[in-house]
């Protein structure tokens, strides 16, 4: 069974958009209206507020600064999108703890409220996006391409929206491995031992949280069940086949996790790198856990720099931005309504990894369910 989380559905290769449903609006938008048309950047919900696109710039270039936390420039082409949006606008930007996880990207908003050190956007596995929803965390605004995205992949006052995303995979260095998995069922033979890792902490990260809920799926779970998936990891570790070193890009080149379980579009992205330094990294989505997800972007309610996070989301939602995704692997949310318009690049959708089978899609109540019983679960159960 494929899986995807407020997420996307492959057909040919090619996504097709569908996902859980949104989260329902706790009350309306603010009506700007009711200030007679004016509107400042920290509380627009569009840019047609600010009087369009280059007001919004023009906001933007004043503040000078766009404070980001948890973006590696290796994920997702991350590294792309910064430098374009800095030669695009000229704004400094500034990105803090870049191998950050979800859960530090909230962390940061709620203890830095108030202080011009608080992140002003925000980068999060779909679960955490809905509880910083839910606390009241997020700004609602809806980029110009929002009506766009699927309304089960955005909140309907816009407070998140899903951006890009991928499947969970393997990624297997085969100098170091003769025979590279291709199931979970495969990662419990003892040929595997000490070398299968993941890219985080399941209670933190959005993509240990998927890798979890692909287990559990391959292993007689489902949507409700996610208990399979942390049992399969305990299995590992007691096996000794689960290391809870971390997988990064040094790890990786350093022998120290030579099976990494991660989304496909940042494997993938390892290939072509590690080929220049000599290291064969081959990835394939398993066969028996087929999940995907999407990652949401959000903007701090109370951001610093509040006119250079909306412009911020506008670029990375343009035809530029999501194009770039496609350059680094990843789904663009807004890929099938490219793909329609004609301004989809084509010859990179051709190069994401071939997944096949039909998706389903776990519900919000779902997704939330399962967080808590990993973050009660996982630090006995699997944790290094």
């Amino acid at each position: 069974m494929t899986v995807f989380p407020p997420r996307t559905a492959v057909l040919t290769g090619i996504l097709a958009l569908a996902a859980a449903p949104a989260l329902s609006a706790c009350s309306a938008a603010p009506d700007e209206s009711s200030t007679g048309g004016k509107s400042t950047a920290a509380t627009a919900t569009t840019a047609e507020a600010l009087g369009g696109i280059d007001a919004l710039a023009k906001e933007a270039k004043k503040e000078g600064t766009l404070h980001a936390i948890a973006l590696p420039r290796n994920w997702a082409n991350y590294g792309a999108l910064i430098d374009g949006f800095k030669k695009k606008y000229g704004i400094k930007v500034e990105v803090e703890n870049p191998t950050g996880a979800s859960q530090d990207e909230i962390s940061a908003v709620t203890s830095r409220k108030g202080k011009d050190n608080a992140p002003d956007v925000l980068d999060l596995g779909s679960s955490f996006a809905q509880s910083a929803a839910q606390e009241g965390l997020l700004a609602p605004y809806m980029v110009a391409g929002f009506a766009d995205i699927p309304d089960v992949q955005r909140d309907s006052i816009g407070r998140w929206a899903n951006d890009y995303g991928g499947y969970i995979s393997f990624g297997c260095d085969a100098r170091r491995v003769q025979t590279c998995p291709t199931s979970f069922k495969d990662l419990l033979k003892p040929q595997y031992k000490g070398q299968i890792a993941l890219n985080g902490n399941p209670t933190k990260s959005g993509s240990a949280f998927g890798a979890v809920y692909a287990a559990a799926l391959a292993n007689g779970g489902s949507f409700d069940d996610i208990q399979p998936g942390i049992d399969f990891f305990a299995k590992l570790k007691k096996s000794a086949n689960y290391t809870p070193v971390e997988s990064t890009p040094a790890t990786i080149e350093k022998g120290k996790t030579p099976i990494s379980i991660d989304w496909d579009y940042l494997n993938a992205g390892y290939t072509d790198e590690f080929k220049s330094k000599g290291l064969d990294w081959t990835v394939v989505v398993p066969s028996d856990g087929k999940f995907s997800q999407y990652y949401s972007q959000a903007i701090n309610k109370d951001a610093p720099h509040p006119a250079a996070a909306r412009l911020w989301l506008e670029y990375l939602y343009s035809n530029e931005g999501q194009n770039l995704r496609l350059k680094g692997f990843a789904r663009p949310a807004l890929m099938t309504a490219m793909k329609k318009a004609g301004t989809l690049d084509r010859a990179a959708a051709a190069k994401l990894p071939k997944v096949s089978g039909t998706p389903s899609f776990p519900t919000e109540t779902q997704q939330s369910d399962a967080k808590v019983v990993i973050t009660q679960s996982w630090g006995t159960a699997a944790s290094g």
